[in-house]
């Protein structure tokens, strides 16, 4: 899958960054069947990031999401869990409208809201929106050039040409990304000579090199040894005071590790959204109660 976020071109695979986050360079086509949308502003609390308001999302005819609410925190972590298939990464990929390209997926209901502003606007420019929503992908995507260009890729793309500008950037988001000491020195190899972990970190920096607003991940650790898990964990906790991250995770520790806040999912709908120090302790509803202890799922 290729998808441009932040200006920056991502190849990625899902099993939705972009880490690593990327930008599709030609517009879109619009989505099938859409239901009418405007571009008037909403009001949020000045805390809100993105806010998810009603929404319904269909496949075809299959309703895959269901009156989902979400006001998503500025610069805090937030986790989406659930089983498979119950719509946490459609709502990510909804984030940055990378389900634009899927024949017959569309909105029916509700809408999603960028700083207050509807990012299924009419007048929305969808590769502006990518640059502003990155997204980091299960399975890192490097591409086959060198490590700075790796991370320089998506400022070029952007337009920028200042060579001064584009060195700072690159060096400031491989710091962000805990990279630069052990690439400073290589930083002309191949991205694809990295261990596993360091591909992972270097779509990361890529991904925030343009300096989105929002970053989403799609169980960015989960092809990951537990070192280079910890690694990116650490990173996320150092990073949400610059972004908004919203981390797709099948793994309850690492829900409650790394997020300020939970979603639960079940059957397209959100069935619990607290606090994750509250909803790992002492959860409202029986069915996340069930989930988070494993007995289903």
């Amino acid at each position: 899958m290729i998808a441009f976020c932040d200006g920056i071109v991502t190849i990625g695979q899902s099993c939705g960054v972009m880490v690593h986050a990327m930008v599709i360079p030609a517009p879109l086509r619009p989505m099938t069947a859409m239901a009418p949308m405007t571009d008037s502003v909403i009001q949020t609390p000045a805390t809100t990031a993105v806010a998810v308001e009603d929404v319904d999302f269909c496949y075809g005819s299959s309703r895959v999401l269901k009156n989902v609410n979400l006001a998503i925190e500025a610069n805090k972590v937030t986790a989406f869990i659930g089983p498979s298939g119950c719509g946490k990464s459609t709502l990510l990929r909804c984030l940055n409208r990378m389900n634009d390209e899927i024949p017959g997926a569309r909105i029916t209901k509700g809408r999603i809201c960028l700083r207050g502003e509807d990012i299924y606007g009419l007048r929305v420019d969808v590769v502006k929106l990518r640059s502003e929503v990155g997204m980091v992908f299960q399975k890192s995507n490097v591409f086959p050039r060198s490590i700075f260009e790796n991370v320089a890729y998506g400022l070029q793309v952007r337009g920028e040409r200042n060579a001064a500008v584009i060195r700072q950037r690159v060096e400031e988001a491989l710091r962000q990304s805990a990279l630069w000491d052990e690439v400073k020195d290589r930083l002309h190899e191949s991205g694809l000579s990295l261990s596993g972990g360091q591909q992972q970190r270097l779509c990361i920096a890529r991904a925030i090199a343009v300096k989105p607003n929002v970053v989403l991940m799609d169980e960015p650790c989960s092809a990951l040894d537990p070192i280079a898990t910890l690694k990116v964990e650490e990173l996320l906790w150092e990073l949400r005071s610059s972004y908004t991250f919203i981390v797709v995770t099948h793994s309850m520790q690492q829900a409650s590790r790394i997020s300020d806040r939970t979603a639960f999912f079940y059957m397209g709908e959100v069935v619990e959204y607290d606090l994750t120090s509250k909803m790992f302790t002492n959860p409202r509803e029986k069915r996340t109660e069930e989930y988070i202890s494993g007995r289903f799922g």
